[in-house]
Protein backbone atom coordinates (compact mmCIF):
# COMPACT_ATOMS: atom_id res chain seq x y z
CA UNK A 1 0.00 0.00 0.00
CA UNK A 2 1.24 3.46 -0.87
CA UNK A 3 0.73 6.27 1.61
CA UNK A 4 3.39 8.84 0.60
CA UNK A 5 3.65 9.86 -3.04
CA UNK A 6 6.03 12.30 -4.69
CA UNK A 7 5.40 13.81 -8.14
CA UNK A 8 8.58 14.81 -10.01
CA UNK A 9 9.23 17.10 -12.96
CA UNK A 10 12.13 19.36 -13.91
CA UNK A 11 11.73 22.76 -12.25
CA UNK A 12 8.97 21.86 -9.77
CA UNK A 13 6.96 24.93 -10.74
CA UNK A 14 4.59 23.71 -13.52
CA UNK A 15 3.72 20.05 -13.96
CA UNK A 16 4.57 18.48 -10.62
CA UNK A 17 2.80 21.11 -8.48
CA UNK A 18 -0.35 20.59 -10.55
CA UNK A 19 0.01 16.81 -10.21
CA UNK A 20 0.65 17.06 -6.48
CA UNK A 21 -2.43 19.22 -5.96
CA UNK A 22 -4.74 17.00 -8.03
CA UNK A 23 -3.47 13.86 -6.34
CA UNK A 24 -3.86 15.36 -2.87
CA UNK A 25 -7.37 16.62 -3.59
CA UNK A 26 -8.65 13.41 -5.16
CA UNK A 27 -6.96 11.00 -2.77
CA UNK A 28 -8.55 12.53 0.29
CA UNK A 29 -7.54 10.57 3.37
CA UNK A 30 -6.27 7.56 1.39
CA UNK A 31 -2.76 9.06 1.38
CA UNK A 32 -0.68 10.25 4.32
CA UNK A 33 1.40 12.69 2.28
CA UNK A 34 1.65 13.98 -1.27
CA UNK A 35 4.54 16.22 -2.26
CA UNK A 36 6.53 17.20 -5.33
CA UNK A 37 10.09 17.95 -6.31
CA UNK A 38 12.23 18.73 -9.34
CA UNK A 39 15.30 17.19 -10.92
CA UNK A 40 16.55 20.71 -11.62
CA UNK A 41 14.29 22.59 -9.26
CA UNK A 42 13.91 26.32 -9.18
CA UNK A 43 14.40 26.22 -5.41
CA UNK A 44 12.06 28.51 -3.54
CA UNK A 45 10.25 29.76 -6.65
CA UNK A 46 6.45 29.84 -6.66
CA UNK A 47 4.40 27.81 -9.09
CA UNK A 48 4.17 29.25 -12.60
CA UNK A 49 1.35 31.84 -12.86
CA UNK A 50 -0.39 29.87 -15.61
CA UNK A 51 -0.36 26.71 -13.48
CA UNK A 52 -1.69 28.73 -10.55
CA UNK A 53 -4.52 30.13 -12.71
CA UNK A 54 -5.51 26.75 -14.14
CA UNK A 55 -5.62 25.15 -10.73
CA UNK A 56 -7.58 28.11 -9.30
CA UNK A 57 -10.18 27.53 -12.02
CA UNK A 58 -10.58 24.06 -10.49
CA UNK A 59 -10.90 25.50 -7.02
CA UNK A 60 -7.39 24.44 -5.96
CA UNK A 61 -4.94 26.98 -4.53
CA UNK A 62 -1.30 26.23 -5.27
CA UNK A 63 0.01 29.73 -4.45
CA UNK A 64 1.81 28.47 -1.29
CA UNK A 65 3.90 26.05 -3.41
CA UNK A 66 7.65 26.62 -3.57
CA UNK A 67 10.05 24.66 -5.76
CA UNK A 68 12.10 21.91 -4.09
CA UNK A 69 14.99 19.83 -5.38
CA UNK A 70 14.63 16.04 -5.44
CA UNK A 71 17.23 15.19 -2.81
CA UNK A 72 17.93 11.79 -1.32
CA UNK A 73 16.52 12.92 2.03
CA UNK A 74 13.28 14.21 0.56
CA UNK A 75 12.80 11.28 -1.78
CA UNK A 76 13.47 8.70 0.95
CA UNK A 77 10.07 9.63 2.39
CA UNK A 78 8.22 8.50 -0.76
CA UNK A 79 6.63 5.08 -1.16
CA UNK A 80 5.91 5.88 -4.80
CA UNK A 81 7.55 8.43 -7.12
CA UNK A 82 5.63 9.51 -10.20
CA UNK A 83 7.77 11.13 -12.88
CA UNK A 84 6.28 13.32 -15.58
CA UNK A 85 8.60 12.11 -18.33
CA UNK A 86 11.35 9.66 -19.16
CA UNK A 87 14.15 12.15 -18.51
CA UNK A 88 13.01 12.39 -14.89
CA UNK A 89 13.06 8.62 -14.49
CA UNK A 90 16.56 8.50 -15.98
CA UNK A 91 17.72 11.25 -13.61
CA UNK A 92 16.18 9.55 -10.58
CA UNK A 93 17.71 6.17 -11.44
CA UNK A 94 21.11 7.75 -12.04
CA UNK A 95 21.21 10.03 -8.98
CA UNK A 96 19.03 8.09 -6.55
CA UNK A 97 19.32 4.42 -7.55
CA UNK A 98 17.83 3.35 -4.22
CA UNK A 99 14.47 4.53 -5.61
CA UNK A 100 14.37 1.85 -8.30
CA UNK A 101 11.26 -0.22 -7.98
CA UNK A 102 9.19 2.66 -6.69
CA UNK A 103 9.62 5.11 -9.58
CA UNK A 104 7.18 5.15 -12.48
CA UNK A 105 5.88 7.58 -15.05
CA UNK A 106 2.66 9.31 -14.14
CA UNK A 107 1.31 8.01 -17.46
CA UNK A 108 2.59 4.48 -16.84
CA UNK A 109 -0.89 3.08 -17.54
CA UNK A 110 -1.10 5.04 -20.80
CA UNK A 111 1.78 3.49 -22.69
CA UNK A 112 4.53 5.15 -20.64
CA UNK A 113 3.70 8.46 -22.31
CA UNK A 114 5.39 11.70 -21.30
CA UNK A 115 3.65 14.83 -20.09
CA UNK A 116 5.26 17.58 -22.20
CA UNK A 117 6.82 20.50 -20.33
CA UNK A 118 4.69 23.66 -20.72
CA UNK A 119 7.31 25.97 -19.15
CA UNK A 120 7.48 29.31 -21.00
CA UNK A 121 4.82 28.19 -23.45
CA UNK A 122 1.29 29.49 -24.09
CA UNK A 123 -1.65 28.59 -21.89
CA UNK A 124 -2.72 25.87 -24.34
CA UNK A 125 0.46 23.92 -23.52
CA UNK A 126 -0.40 24.10 -19.81
CA UNK A 127 -3.97 23.00 -20.51
CA UNK A 128 -2.70 20.02 -22.50
CA UNK A 129 -0.22 19.06 -19.75
CA UNK A 130 -2.93 19.38 -17.10
CA UNK A 131 -5.33 17.19 -19.09
CA UNK A 132 -2.65 14.46 -19.24
CA UNK A 133 -1.81 14.87 -15.55
CA UNK A 134 -5.53 14.55 -14.80
CA UNK A 135 -5.64 11.21 -16.60
CA UNK A 136 -2.50 9.92 -14.89
CA UNK A 137 -3.73 10.88 -11.43
CA UNK A 138 -7.04 9.10 -12.05
CA UNK A 139 -5.25 6.00 -13.34
CA UNK A 140 -2.98 5.76 -10.29
CA UNK A 141 -5.75 6.41 -7.79
CA UNK A 142 -7.78 3.56 -9.29
CA UNK A 143 -4.85 1.23 -8.65
CA UNK A 144 -3.66 2.31 -5.22
CA UNK A 145 -7.01 2.02 -3.54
Amino acid sequence: MFSRICVVCTGNICRSPMGEALLRERAGDRLTDVFSAGTGALEGHPADPTAVALMAERGIDITPHRGKQATSGLMAAADLVLALDGSHLDWLHRHLPQLRGRTFRLLHWRGEADVPDPYRQPRAAFEHALALIDQGVDDWLQRIG
